[in-house]
């Protein structure tokens, strides 16, 4: 416990055009991993367009150790179909929770985030301040596959007795 930072809770939007892994569809549930932990959405049965809506939340003991997203396509009888992944990096969200924003009024952009060869990004990603809290919205493009994006949220939980930010 003396390592942990906080808690990164990582709200799984949606997904937009997930690729087809079965006959004209697939099952896609989405695995986020950071270090060794590893956490998965619900499976969401034929559906290329899923709205998961669902809140993975991360130990953060080290800030500059991005995170991995994986969407999978559930298979029963066989190994699951890998549908694409996204390396996400923290670390420009990570620095706007470090400033002091107190002031600001709600729903103010502290930064925003290109998208470049370096990052999975599908378009700007705006990191807000909004009702006390920081929050980023991310369309993440999925590498090594044909097509899809994810939409997330990052949200920042402090934790009483961590070290925080």
């Amino acid at each position: 416990m003396e390592d942990l930072l906080g808690l990164l809770r990582i709200h799984i939007k949606r997904g937009v055009n997930l690729a087809v892994r079965d006959v004209n569809t697939s099952d896609p549930y989405v695995v986020v991993k950071m270090g060794k932990q590893k956490l998965k959405t619900r499976v969401i049965k034929k559906d290329v367009n899923p709205e998961w809506k669902e809140d993975l939340t991360l130990s953060v003991t080290d800030p500059i150790h991005p995170f991995i997203l994986t969407v999978y396509d559930y298979d029963t009888f066989s190994k699951d179909d890998k549908m694409g992944d996204a390396e996400c990096d923290i670390s420009a969200y990570i620095e706007a929770l470090k400033m002091n924003l107190e002031d600001l009024p709600s729903g103010t952009i502290i930064t925003r985030i290109q998208p470049s060869r370096q990052n999975c990004l599908a378009e700007e990603s705006c990191i807000t301040y909004s009702n006390g809290k920081v929050i980023q919205d991310l369309v993440l493009r999925l590498r090594h596959v044909e097509s899809g994006e994810v939409e997330i949220q990052l949200q920042w939980i402090n934790l009483p007795g961590s070290k925080g930010l």
